[in-house]
């Protein structure tokens, strides 16, 4: 798999929250970097509305803790140039679309990436915002001539199957949708992680105690291991 982790070539990964790509894409990150392959990371929102709790976790408070986790999960995947677009968490959707787009066409510009990961059109978990992101990201490759491959976040559809009742106890699906597992012959990259590098993911997830503690509160350390061990991605 290191092989088609270096294929990647340099790595653009435009998400919408901070956690975001460390749950879809940090083992694929933290390969690639380990590799000496340039990653520019890209966080739309600061993720400041996303909590059950906003008397304890006002938005100006979370943003920043999250900002502050994000950056402490960041250096144990070893990706060194993190940016954030300063949208606000769960408006993307509300934002004008040339706004996005041109905002991503700018990285495009400025990175020359090989390829970008990100969402896919469902957003894994149907959140607008991801979805929005989906959107932005596959309209400005559109426009800059589709010249780097596009990975999309998917899953597995073999993961699915012996996972997906783990997936609605943890509740992590924003609507009455559910996704389609793709096989693993039809994906572009599909990363099952060893055990160096499922650490390594899992480190940068407990980096960011305010999203990861919930989770803890609902999934064991071994299903949470499990849920997060692979990696899967189709070419847009």
């Amino acid at each position: 798999m290191e092989q088609a982790v270096a294929d990647l070539g340099t790595i653009l990964s435009v998400w919408a929250h901070p956690d975001d790509e460390t749950f879809l894409a940090g083992g694929v990150m933290g390969l690639a970097r380990e590799q000496g392959q340039r990653v520019v990371c890209v966080s739309a929102t600061a993720g400041e509305h996303g909590t059950n709790d906003p008397v304890t976790w006002p938005p100006e408070r979370l943003g920043r803790v999250r900002r502050q986790e994000s950056a402490a999960a960041m250096r144990i995947l070893g990706v060194e140039d993190h940016r954030w677009l300063d949208f606000e968490d769960g408006t993307l959707a509300g934002v004008d679309p040339e706004v996005g787009v041109a905002r991503v066409a700018e990285l495009l510009d400025e990175v020359g990436p090989d390829t970008v990961l990100t969402f896919g059109a469902d957003g894994m978990t149907f959140h607008p915002d991801h979805r929005t992101i989906h959107a932005w990201v596959t309209e400005a490759w559109r426009r800059r001539g589709r010249g780097p491959g596009v990975l999309c976040a998917a899953v597995e559809a073999r993961f699915l199957r012996r996972h997906g009742a783990l997936l609605e106890t943890w509740g992590v699906y924003m609507s009455d949708e559910r996704p389609v597992g793709v096989p693993a012959d039809d994906l572009a990259l599909h990363l099952p992680l060893d055990d160096a590098g499922l650490d390594r993911k899992l480190a940068a997830l407990r980096a960011m105690p305010s999203q990861i503690e919930p989770s803890l509160e609902v999934l064991t350390l071994e299903q949470f291991r499990a849920v997060n061990a692979e990696e899967a991605f189709a070419s847009a």
